[in-house]
């Protein structure tokens, strides 16, 4: 269990500042909230007492025999701030004391995540730049905003991250310490496919897998969150883009093969985790197919084409390229050994291996792989969340980008 301050700004987005912390409050941490007095216009003190167990105050002169606006900073493992608003990134740049949430910021020792949300305007104005860079310069983690509709009938990049999205990264930083959002992805564009391609046989029915897309969309949130200009690729997820990544959804395997070309050209990191299919059928049904009282209609298939591979011979100077295996091992090799071969078949700097069967990796929370790198090296990642895993293939993503620039040039 951990120590958590949840900070509260003055935005519309505070009410969902609920929902978060009923998930960090269910995944076994202690949370303390600290809102500010514009936050209680939006959500009242009860509710966050409710949830929390704790009382709420906003003034630095409540609970002056504890010294409150000392030990809450002093005590706490993480601060997340959502929604962070533009007054207060401003403040916490400027390392103002002037209620609770500001002096617990300023006292902090510990990691600080902040989510922000406001408008458009507000988020691409160049103080609040500034006021980002400058606390990132500092170390303190900021989420990028989602992009979508924002308080009036306008949308934008603004919107405050899904409460899961935010959760499932103060979990990472928990497991993995605030290294694990380091900026060393700033500045790179990043494409990442992710979901199970589906291949249509009539207008109902489709060949398909299990993949859920979680893996993907674990690895572009992580590199979202490390400065990345992310673009998903996606093949029928159901869950929310990330905050900062741009989305492409598809459907089979020839529609994700055109955009991950396409969109590959311009990419520094490529990285292929999405299912997709190996075969499709040779002919698609116009009208639905009969079930009839005779035998089943033979569907005959083709092979698709290896995207990975077309990845590889079309890669320019410096691109780093990642592939995914779902293996099973059998009675003549393991998993490994079928991974290892892959690599070298492949041709790709990473290939992630995953042992896949009943309750391990689709559609779960977790997940648990051994990296395998071009170099020979092998890196075991044990179960736990798929942001956890995320983080160590951009870690070693962002030494080889380093490696590989140094080629280039």
């Amino acid at each position: 269990m951990a120590r958590l301050v949840l900070g509260v700004a003055g935005g519309i987005a505070a009410y969902k500042s609920a929902f978060l912390l009923r998930l960090l409050t269910e995944n076994g941490h202690d949370v303390r909230v600290v809102p500010t007095t514009n936050a209680l216009r939006f959500v009242g003190a009860a509710t966050f007492e409710a949830l929390s167990h704790h009382p709420v105050t906003t003034d630095v002169f409540d609970d002056v025999d504890q010294v409150a606006h000392v030990r809450i900073g002093q005590e706490a493992d993480l601060i997340v701030v959502a929604p962070a608003t533009a007054d207060l990134l401003a403040r916490t740049v400027h390392g103002r004391a002037d209620d609770l949430l500001a002096a617990t910021l300023l006292m902090a020792r510990c990691p600080v995540l902040l989510a922000p949300a406001m408008h458009t305007e507000m988020w691409e104005h160049p103080a609040t730049v500034a006021n980002v860079a400058t606390l990132r310069e500092r170390g303190v983690l900021v989420m990028p905003p989602a992009d979508g509709r924002l308080t009036g009938p306008d949308a934008g990049p603004g919107r405050l991250p899904d409460p899961a999205e935010i959760a499932d990264l103060v979990e990472l930083v928990l497991r993995a310490g605030p290294s694990a959002l380091r900026q060393d992805l700033l500045g790179r564009r990043v494409l990442i496919s992710a979901g199970g391609t589906r291949e249509p046989l009539d207008p109902v029915r489709y060949l398909g897998n299990r993949s859920s897309g979680k893996q993907g969309l674990a690895l572009a949130r992580v590199a979202a969150a490390r400065g990345a200009e992310v673009t998903l690729v996606s093949a029928n997820v159901n869950d929310p883009v990330p905050a900062g990544a741009r989305a492409i959804a598809v459907t089979s395997a020839e529609q994700m093969r055109i955009e991950m070309l396409r969109e590959a050209k311009q990419a520094d990191v490529v990285v292929m985790a999405a299912a997709v299919a190996d075969f499709r059928p040779t002919m698609v049904r116009e009208g639905k197919i009969k079930k009839g009282s005779g035998d089943p209609v033979p569907v005959n298939l083709t092979r698709n084409p290896d995207i990975l591979s077309e990845l590889v011979q079309a890669r320019h100077p410096g691109q780093v390229l990642v592939g995914f295996a779902a293996e099973t091992g059998d009675g003549e090799a393991t998993v490994l050994d079928y991974g290892a071969a892959k690599l070298a078949a492949k041709g790709v700097d990473l290939l992630v291996v995953n042992e896949v069967g009943s309750e391990v990796a689709f559609d779960q929370p977790d997940n648990a792989a051994t990296i395998l790198t071009a170099d020979g090296d092998q890196i075991t990642v044990p179960r736990g969340p798929k942001a956890v895993l995320a983080a160590r293939v951009w870690d070693i993503v962002s030494i080889r980008l380093g490696t590989a620039g140094s080629r280039a040039r």
